[in-house]
């Protein structure tokens, strides 16, 4: 609810929550108790080591290749600016309004979790860009996922400082003015703002989210569309039985075959060539659903556990314990658990993808379907649905391009010192326009297997089927003659991206 403050703590996020806040359906987001003590905590350990003149990566010293020079007390704070002004150096298109304000959340839990260090008006000023619906304008290109995604979020610091551009409301606009407007004063920053600010896996980690959940949401709608294509062929759940997937208990299989059997069950279509059909056995893509769209299923759950876990992680360089009183170089930074994740999404999603196409096919082709070419009402004159398969043929043909892995291609940056880079982004990026075409194979299935479900009336599929079909009927019509159907795809499209078509 948009008058429901999300209190955050970094430990308790949701990929849902992430979701909500994107698209502004939540708008207050604040900090909880134990991240203020947290955040004050961590800040007295890093004034105690400026104080006592202790060399500190990126405090004290330099960044990356320049680690061993050391900054005098009087140009520290300018030390902290200049990484933010240098490193605000992406280019390319701006990220969509819903993936900064994923990054802003992302950021600010992390700096919650309260082993960062930094000034607590930091945090509290990305949460007032969230309030306020101001975006800075974040390039598309600039990360390699380490050390951490700098660039994209020197972008974010450069708004918050009243530098650089930023988008409310629709229109591009200068971050001094936007801040002068919503009566914000700059960030000022202090040591160790400016690293704290940069340093992290957040960009990769918001689209990752961002395509992660809109993959979710293409799946559930496959099962339905997987389900309603085998009763329009007249196919035969037995290869669902709960003993198939009993030998073989991979947690998707079982899942995917236990949802094809809810949502076929109480078919009459499915109950009128029960007995006497000569076949025996049906068609891979109709027969291994659960075995194909299972692997689908788990590729995507541990994507879940990965994000899950990371949009909850300190990720910053040096972290700073206050337990200890120590502040400590590593390695959170590096994503390459999120790009391989995310690689795998785009893989996972090619090969669903695949199957589905082969079951469109199946429905337009009368040689397997047994139905009208191309589900026309009068074929040869009219073509009906023949050319969804072949604009499908290349979606899935983009899919498996994407679904060539980013995680790989590690390129040295920093004058070697970054020798090893995960290439996050990249797989993000991939990950989330592979959601996006993803959905336009499954409104493809669900339209022809829609429409070929009307061959077989009177008899009706089962009702959660034929509810499924209703919400397929609310954004397309059935065929009556030929019609342009791109406004019908993009419709249905959208329903596979938003979670309409779910079967529930």
């Amino acid at each position: 609810m948009p008058g429901t403050p999300l209190a955050i703590d970094g430990h308790a996020l949701t990929l849902e929550d992430v979701a909500r806040v994107a698209h502004g359906e939540v708008t207050d987001v604040v900090l909880a108790p134990r991240a203020r003590e947290a955040l004050a905590a961590a800040r007295r350990v890093v004034e105690a080591h400026i104080a006592a003149d202790q060399r500190v990566y990126g405090v004290t010293t330099g960044f990356g290749r320049l680690a061993e020079v050391v900054i005098p007390p009087g140009q520290r704070v300018a030390l902290q600016r200049n990484v933010i002004v240098s490193h605000a150096s992406g280019f390319g298109a701006p990220m969509p309004r819903e993936v900064v304000r994923a990054l802003l959340l992302l950021r600010a839990n992390t700096l919650a979790h309260g082993h960062s260090g930094c000034s607590p008006r930091c945090v509290e000023l990305l949460l007032d860009f969230l309030g306020r619906g101001i975006h800075p304008v974040v390039p598309e290109f600039g990360s390699v996922g380490a050390s951490g995604d700098l660039v994209p979020l020197a972008h974010i610091a450069l708004g918050l400082m009243g530098e650089g551009e930023v988008e409310v409301g629709g229109a591009v606009v200068p971050a001094a003015r936007a801040l002068a407007e919503a009566g914000l004063a700059p960030l000022e920053v202090r040591e160790k703002d400016g690293i704290s600010l940069i340093n992290g896996t957040q960009f990769c980690s918001a689209i990752g989210t961002l395509a992660l959940l809109e993959a979710e949401h293409g799946l559930a709608a496959l099962e339905v569309a997987g389900a309603l294509s085998l009763d329009a062929l007249k196919g035969s759940d037995g290869p669902f039985a709960e003993p198939i997937q009993a030998v073989r208990a991979h947690p998707g299989q079982v899942a995917s075959a236990a949802r094809l059997r809810s949502l076929l069950a109480g078919s009459e279509i499915r109950e009128s060539h029960r007995v006497g059909d000569p076949r025996v056995q049906d068609a891979y893509s109709l027969r291994c659903m659960p075995q194909v769209h299972g692997a689908a299923r788990d590729a995507l759950a541990y994507a879940r556990r990965v994000l899950e876990i990371e949009i909850n992680s300190a990720t910053d360089n040096p972290l700073v314990f206050p337990e200890t009183g120590e502040i400590v170089s590593g390695g959170n930074f590096h994503a390459q658990i999120v790009g391989q994740a995310l690689d795998l999404v785009a893989i996972a999603l090619a090969d669903a993808a695949a199957i589905s196409e082969r079951r469109t096919d199946r429905m337009l082709n009368p040689d397997t379907s047994g139905l009208p070419a191309f589900l026309a009402r009068e074929p040869g004159v009219e073509s009906g649905l023949m050319m969804l398969q072949t604009a499908v043929a290349d979606v899935l043909t983009e899919l498996r391009v994407l679904a060539a892995p980013a995680s790989v291609h590690s390129v040295p940056t920093g004058a070697g010192r970054e020798d090893h880079v995960s290439m996050g982004p990249a797989a993000a990026r991939k990950a989330r326009r592979a959601a996006w075409c993803f959905a336009y194979v499954v409104a493809a299935e669900l339209v022809c297997a829609a429409e070929a479900i009307e061959h077989h009336r009177p008899l009706r599929s089962s009702p959660p089927l034929e509810r499924a079909i209703d919400r397929v009927r609310a954004a397309v019509p059935r065929l009556a003659g030929d019609r342009a159907l791109r406004a019908d795809m993009e419709r249905v499209a959208d329903g596979v991206r938003t979670g309409i078509f779910t079967g529930d």
